[in-house]
């Protein structure tokens, strides 16, 4: 009997859920899909089907998790596709923090999972949601491996000079104060294939990484291995987001609290859903921004100004960090749609031997491409992301190598 190949990937929000099913013989996708609005009257699944091509929707209550993942496991078993398929071969999920215990894939037992909930101070809005995935996975088929894919692993690599802020050791330590970062899979999956883009393996480039999508984040890639990212002990450090603020003054919160009156809730909420872009003009959505600039909006156009400021104070950094840089790829949903953004974010660059080819840029593809001249110092790359595959890949890997590592404890 042959081994099974395929690995189910879920990624468990506060109230949506996540999936596809992939086969690890070639890496091709046989479903996906979506349930949002969990725990609403008006709960949706979207579940597509993509041997057949059959596409399914349906709307109604969806009280939990549970339910959730139980309805996805009935759509998959329409298909032929059941999680009680003996051709899968494990359960990856996405975990957004694992601190710094967690460095690598993990396949998941109780001591995992209790570690994860350690954690939740430092990521309130996603371990908690993960963990109910991961819990509800595990009551379905406790006997099939599930495995632990961390945000944070791939910037675990950081010399502790990036990661540390400058307050004191002891404080920082008893309240795990550091610079974590986000968005790791897609920082390493857009790494790794930007250097197949250029014909060289990982370890011989040094590429930055620009994901710029509602949530963006920026990281310096040495030699395959991340030694700086924007994100930090949370997701709300760095570029400007579409909700969130980006890198400020600390003692802006002071003045809001003691000046403005404002509760700790209320400034949270400001600086993560009310800032950003939409803080700036209304609108989180670039595609939005864009028109209103093209209609002259002075406001969308600051804006914009503004998110751009951020990002090519960030390239420079990292060219500076890195000392060398082979490429700068851009990913995730403005990176590989948004020309005008990739445009302006390298604008005044040519020093740094940055530049981008007006018609290259402006062509859409899927596939990951150049858009730098084809005598540019610096290659400038738009790369799609695929988290998804990235779990899938690292938790297949892990199953198949019969290892199950546990957190780095240091």
């Amino acid at each position: 009997m042959t081994s099974p190949t395929r690995v189910l990937v879920l990624n468990s929000g506060s109230s949506s859920v996540k999936y596809q099913l992939l086969d690890m013989r070639d890496s091709s996708r046989l479903a996906v899909g979506l349930v949002e609005r969990i725990g609403e009257q008006t709960s949706r699944l979207r579940h597509t089907c993509l041997d057949s091509g059959d596409s399914r929707e349906a709307v109604g209550p969806i009280a939990d998790h549970e339910a959730a993942l139980k309805a996805v496991a009935e759509e998959l078993t329409r298909d032929g596709l059941g999680l009680d398929s003996p051709e899968l071969a494990a359960i990856g999920h996405r975990v957004v923090h694992g601190g710094m215990f967690f460095t690598e894939p993990t396949v998941i037992d109780d001591a995992v999972l209790a570690e994860i909930e350690r954690l939740i101070p430092v990521a309130p809005l996603h371990n908690p949601a993960n963990l109910t995935g991961i819990r509800t996975a595990r009551a379905l088929r406790p006997d099939l491996p599930q495995v632990a894919v961390f945000d944070t692993a791939f910037h675990t690599t950081m010399p502790e000079s990036a990661a540390r802020y400058a307050i004191s050791p002891k404080i920082a330590d008893r309240y795990r104060i550091r610079r974590y970062g986000f968005h790791g899979t897609s920082h390493a999956y857009v790494s790794r294939a930007t250097a197949r883009l250029l014909g060289k393996t990982p370890e011989d480039v040094n590429v930055i990484v620009l994901h710029l999508g509602n949530g963006a984040s920026a990281s310096a890639v040495r030699g395959g291995r991340c030694v700086d990212t924007s994100m930090g002990l949370t997701p709300l450090e760095g570029l400007v987001m579409g909700t969130r603020s980006g890198d400020l003054d600390p003692a802006v919160i002071f003045h809001l609290a003691r000046v403005g009156g404002m509760s700790m809730d209320e400034i949270d909420t400001l600086l993560n859903k009310r800032s950003g872009l939409f803080g700036l003009c209304g609108d989180n959505d670039m595609r939005e921004i864009r028109r209103r600039i093209d209609e002259g909006d002075e406001e969308a156009q600051l804006a914009f100004d503004i998110y751009i400021h951020r990002l090519k104070k960030y390239i420079g950094a990292y060219c500076a960090v890195l000392g060398r840089v082979d490429a700068v790829a851009f990913t995730a949903g403005v990176g590989e749609n948004a020309a005008p953004v990739r445009e302006a974010a390298v604008a005044g660059l040519e020093g740094l031997g940055l530049t981008v080819d007006p018609e290259l840029n402006a062509a859409r593809s899927d596939e990951p491409r150049l858009i730098s001249p084809a005598a540019a110092r610096v290659a400038v790359a738009v790369v799609p992301t695929d988290e998804e595959l990235e779990i899938a890949t690292q938790t297949y890997a892990l199953v198949g190598s019969g290892s199950t590592p546990a957190g780095n404890n240091s």
